[in-house]
């Protein structure tokens, strides 16, 4: 067998193995989200041009992602964790969508939509009309991710100091 052969079967069964995550709602303090959330910091880390240190960020208590103030989500494959993200109250009938990362080795797999589609999920469960996030310019995956979904560009609603965008999405529709 040809190595261009070989590698494109052990990516068809990769994409295979990958393609129905297990999405769940957990403890926000939990080991799971624990892990999610120190690899999406370190990424943080190494993607921004000054770095990222979480306590210069808008703080995300967990008990705020936590029913009926929120929400936080794991993505697993195989039994192991490979994305997650948040959404909380932030006034009423709007909710913020906080943390959400996948990892490396299972970006473009549609990970990151479906975790999306699961976050929007929980939001309107929790009563969420419209859905608000923001990001860094470095995350051009991201942006471009938020606007095929359907968020639009808004004004900063936030002073979180390492954002360059911010966007809006309306649930109800």
């Amino acid at each position: 067998m040809s190595s261009d052969r070989a590698a494109a079967m052990t990516d068809a069964h990769r994409r295979l193995r990958l393609a129905g995550p297990r999405i769940e709602r957990v403890e926000p303090g939990g080991p799971d989200a624990r892990w999610c959330l120190s690899q999406y910091f370190a990424e943080l880390a190494r993607r921004f041009e000054h770095g990222f240190d979480p306590a210069q960020s808008i703080p995300a208590d967990d008990a705020q992602f936590r029913p009926p103030l929120g929400a936080f989500l794991v993505a697993s494959a195989d039994g192991e964790p490979v994305a997650c993200g948040g959404v909380r109250t932030i006034a009423p009938g709007v909710g913020y969508l906080k943390r959400m990362w996948v990892a490396d080795a299972v970006r473009g797999l549609g990970f990151g939509r479906r975790m999306l589609g699961a976050l929007e999920a929980e939001s309107r469960a929790l009563g969420f009309t419209v859905l608000r996030l923001e990001t860094n310019r470095a995350l051009t995956e991201a942006v471009e991710m938020y606007r095929r979904a359907g968020y639009t560009e808004v004004a900063p609603f936030n002073d979180e100091p390492y954002a360059h965008h911010w966007f809006e999405k309306r649930l109800d529709g």
